[in-house]
């Protein structure tokens, strides 16, 4: 069991050590080549503190047939946007093409998920989780019924391309028309699991149960100001859906109450997830079944999470991360 002193000792101790880790590049983070089921099975029970991801919605888009489409830049279900003052802008899924078989095998997907996820988590533990809002509700039902708390959502307000298209075909004879709305937030889903006894008594005996606190003063906020993923990041890591780093670090710092225990995230991509872990100076644990995008991660999140990047709360307040 931890006192509220014991906490607050660890909590500065956690702080001055991810930030001296952070200056001597001491890396925090693991990562592993293997699928997010088979580990998770094998993982003992209660001994991960908090999760942060973006799942692949691959089960149609990241497929082989669909990443050579993509790859080529025609066809699929991804939308190649076209180029802008001699810039060609990066391509994006298009979750409005999946049928009912697709959609189906998205809800088994996160069933099995969240129960997976559910066995492994300790009790408070968080989990941050990407969508969309056209898919939301297929990740959010099924981790409430592996008996997750749902606590919220995060609001990423970022301008994307997706949206705001004329019909296709006919946007010539249909110049006023939008067929669905331009996306300017990305809805992060915010889970937990339940709680021994009070909030208090588990963050005592479990480090978790909360958020940590952007300040004294200020609460962690659930809308967050963001930009576009900037192109020094993707030049350093070429995932197609790479989250920026000002916002991931604000997220993932949320995740720990006191720094303490680590953070999974089982479909790691490009390493966003372990690279803001380790700029906050905690630790992680990233899985990931593609090998090329495991070969990427391991020379991005170095590079990441050595970058100095402003960070701003739902508050309008700013800090270094």
């Amino acid at each position: 069991m931890w006192n509220a002193r014991k906490i607050a000792e660890k909590q500065g101790t956690a702080v001055e050590q991810g930030e001296l880790a952070r200056k001597e590049s001491k890396p925090l983070y693991e990562i592993l080549a293997t699928d997010a089921f088979d580990w998770l099975k094998q993982r003992e029970s209660e001994s991960i503190h908090a999760v942060v991801t973006d799942p692949p919605y691959g089960l149609l888009e990241y497929t082989p047939i669909q990443i050579e489409k993509m790859k080529k830049g025609r066809g699929g279900v991804w939308r190649i946007p076209p180029s802008f003052d001699g810039a060609q802008r990066r391509p994006l899924p298009r979750f409005t093409v999946l049928g009912e078989k697709e959609r189906k095998e998205l809800r088994f997907f996160f069933e099995k998920l969240g129960t997976a996820l559910y066995r492994v988590l300790v009790p408070g533990a968080h989990i941050f989780i990407a969508t969309n809002p056209l898919l939301s509700h297929l990740v959010y039902m099924p981790l409430m019924a592996a008996g997750f708390e749902k606590r919220g959502e995060i609001i990423r307000l970022v301008q994307t391309l997706r949206g705001g298209d004329r019909p296709k075909n006919a946007h010539e004879e249909f110049s006023e028309v939008t067929v669905m709305p331009r996306s300017r937030w990305e809805p992060w889903g915010l889970f937990r699991k339940p709680c021994e006894g009070r909030v208090q008594d588990n963050l005592r005996k479990w480090g978790t149960g909360g958020l940590r606190r952007v300040s004294e003063k200020d609460p962690f906020a659930d809308v967050i100001q963001s930009s576009p993923t900037p192109q020094k990041e993707r030049t350093i890591c070429p995932h197609p859906s790479l989250k920026p780093q000002a916002f991931m670090r604000q997220i993932v710092r949320a995740a720990l109450p006191f720094s303490r225990g680590a953070i999974l995230d089982p479909f790691t991509g490009g390493g966003s997830t372990l690279a803001a872990a380790q700029a906050v100076g905690y630790r992680s644990l990233g899985l990931e079944s593609d090998p090329d995008y495991y070969r990427m991660a391991l020379k991005a999140i170095p590079a990441l999470a050595s970058l100095s990047v402003a960070t701003g709360n739902g508050f309008g307040t700013s800090r270094q991360l």
